[in-house]
């Protein structure tokens, strides 16, 4: 394989690998935020945690499977985008370690208190990680201001600017209407019944500011093979929703996911072969060649995903088979401490028993 083919594969790579993220993730995100926006009752958010527990995990392998394949196989790409946007970058990540210990930690003991504090440590890391990755990956496709040597000019806060905010706020409302449809797919009751409602009643308008974005990429750099995905996005919409009309979920989650993949797809392949555009100066944008790894590195790459990726797909595929049956509230069994009840009270200030205040407390 020539080395100007593989800065291709890679590119390529890179893209199907995010696309993955948000696929995975992005229901995983919108079910963290409903927490607090949708669910009525301690046992509604139980049901929610519990369609997500055995998979938000592995969701998030591929966000880091994203950034090490940015990393090795374009490394200026990398450097530039991770220390132009380490604000976001570290608001995501801090955003999201908070969402994992809350995952843990949220049912270790009965209190309300407790509950209700772990509870939006879900909802705001969730949103938080949502709007910070969706900004990241905006300012990737529409440029940053960048100089000869590929390092940002200005501020800390250079990069926030209304395409970051446009791709905040769309990564966002894509993963509650997704959230939306994968709860109408995963439960069963009343919460099914109102997901799937409020999932026929807000996707069209939760999917428009990603349109927006699909838009502004397209005006701006839109080549034919673009403009023909960003066709097929849209079909994938408009069928997701009138098949979600008809009460036909799971068809209607598949087309939501293939609307996002062409749509990303149109965006990664409208600026192609730009990785990182300079809005200073395009002599400054970085090129899947020029920001590229040596053609020896690539080629290693390319063996061990040809041999990992078919393997993490497998497994991945068969975690979300195994768990495949719909979750109600009366399936989930009652609440109960993990720890000890000493460490219950200090925590709390309360007995577990009956929530009344302990004793010195």
């Amino acid at each position: 394989m020539s080395s100007e083919v593989l800065p291709t594969v890679w590119f390529s790579a890179v893209a199907v690998l995010w696309i993955g993220y948000l696929f995975l993730e992005g229901f995983d995100l919108g079910v963290g935020m409903l927490m607090k926006l949708f669910a009525r009752s301690d046992a509604e958010r139980r049901v929610l945690l519990n369609t997500i527990g055995p998979v938000w995990d592995g969701n998030e392998v591929w966000l880091l499977t994203a950034g090490g394949a940015t990393f090795a196989a374009f490394p200026r790409w990398y450097a530039s985008l991770f220390s132009g946007l380490y604000l976001p970058l570290t608001l995501a990540l801090v955003a999201l370690i908070f969402r994992a210990v809350a995952f843990e930690y949220r049912g270790k003991i009965v209190s309300e208190r407790w509950t209700r504090a772990w509870d939006w440590a879900i909802a705001l890391g969730s949103g938080v990680a949502a709007f910070c990755v969706g900004a990241m990956l905006a300012l990737t496709t529409t440029g940053l201001p960048l100089n000869a040597n590929g390092d940002r000019v200005g501020g800390p806060f250079a990069w926030l600017n209304g395409y970051a905010v446009l791709g905040g706020v769309a990564v966002v409302a894509f993963a509650l209407v997704h959230a939306l449809a994968f709860l109408a797919l995963k439960t069963d009751g009343e919460i099914r019944s109102r997901a799937h409602r409020s999932f026929r009643r807000w996707m069209p308008l939760g999917l428009l500011p990603l349109v927006a974005w699909v838009a502004v990429v397209q005006l701006a750099d839109g080549k034919w093979w673009s403009w023909v995905l960003t066709g097929l996005a849209a079909v994938a919409a408009l069928a997701s929703w009138m098949l979600a009309n008809r009460g036909s979920e799971g068809r209607a989650f598949l087309l939501l996911a293939g609307f996002l993949a062409t749509g990303a797809a149109a965006i990664f392949s409208a600026v192609f072969p730009v990785v990182l555009p300079s809005t200073l100066d395009a002599a400054h944008s970085l090129t899947v060649t020029n920001a590229s790894s040596s053609a020896t590195t690539l080629g290693l790459m390319t063996v061990v995903a040809l041999i990992g990726l078919p393997l993490v797909l497998a497994y991945q595929s068969w975690t979300y088979w195994v768990f495949r049956k719909r979750i109600t509230v009366g399936s989930i069994p009652s609440a109960h401490n993990v720890v000890p009840a000493f460490v219950a009270r200090i925590v709390t200030g309360r007995s577990p028993a009956d929530g009344s205040p302990a004793a010195g407390a």
